[in-house]
């Protein structure tokens, strides 16, 4: 049975792997993707991704989140941005200055994906809320958990609603709207607490996300039709 479960709020693009975003009022969607959502990452001499942890594929490089990145309409280079906002004319340069790594560039995705798992991630208002809640002496907003979507759930809408769309795809508005597979949920890391612009830094969000619900907070989708989506757009699971 079809069932609308919120609408599109934000919309995020993360040019740069583990850099601040870009929010968008409508972008295309294709089986990779949002267009241009961490299609460059930076990237060390031994070919391992900038990130908030250390495993096979990534590299920890604290200070990451400090900076930001925007992108063209071309995905032909994303402009970085230092900490105060300010473009970098010399991302290699900079980069090296700033992580104090001589070994690091500003990288296009090639045969090594940079997502760390699926290609979206929805998050609903209704989690978002209760993670305020549950670390009511922090500032919280969605850049913590850096969705592609906030989706506006209906008021009374329980916390975690996610779990529910998983196993299930879902249309936007519009015969032009992308379909999305909800597969799975993130499981969340030190980077949830970390210092960005505006945001200082709290642990207490990851404990309290481990303690409520086993650390998973977001749904993560593949995509299985392309299309437009648009601020306001209604999400409709099938």
């Amino acid at each position: 049975m079809a069932e609308i479960i919120g609408v599109v709020e934000r919309l995020w693009r993360y040019p740069v792997k583990s850099t601040g975003g870009e929010q968008l009022d409508s972008v295309q969607v294709d089986e990779r993707g949002l267009a241009g959502d961490r299609l460059y990452a930076v990237r060390d001499g031994a070919g391992k991704l900038g990130s908030g942890k250390n495993t096979r594929r990534f590299r920890r490089m604290d200070g990451l989140l400090r900076l930001g990145a925007r992108l063209g309409h071309r995905l032909d280079g994303p402009v970085l941005l230092d900490p105060l906002g300010r473009p970098v004319t010399d991302p290699d340069t900079f980069l090296r200055a700033f992580l104090q790594l001589d070994d690091v560039e500003l990288a296009r995705e090639d045969a090594v994906s940079h997502f760390d798992q699926l290609p979206v991630s929805v998050l609903s208002t209704a989690t978002l809320d209760w993670v305020r809640e549950a670390a009511p002496c922090t500032v919280v907003d969605e850049r913590r958990f850096r969705p592609n979507i906030l989706l506006r759930t209906p008021p009374g809408t329980a916390p975690f609603v996610e779990d529910h769309w998983l196993g299930r795809e879902a249309t936007a508005t519009g015969r032009a709207g992308p379909r999305l597979a909800f597969l799975r949920s993130s499981e969340r890391c030190v980077m949830t607490g970390a210092p960005q612009p505006g945001l200082p830094h709290a642990p207490e969000i990851l404990k309290a996300i481990f303690a409520a619900h086993d650390g998973h907070l977001d749904a993560l989708a593949e995509v299985r039709r392309p299309g437009r989506l648009r601020l306001g757009d209604s999400l409709t699971l099938c």
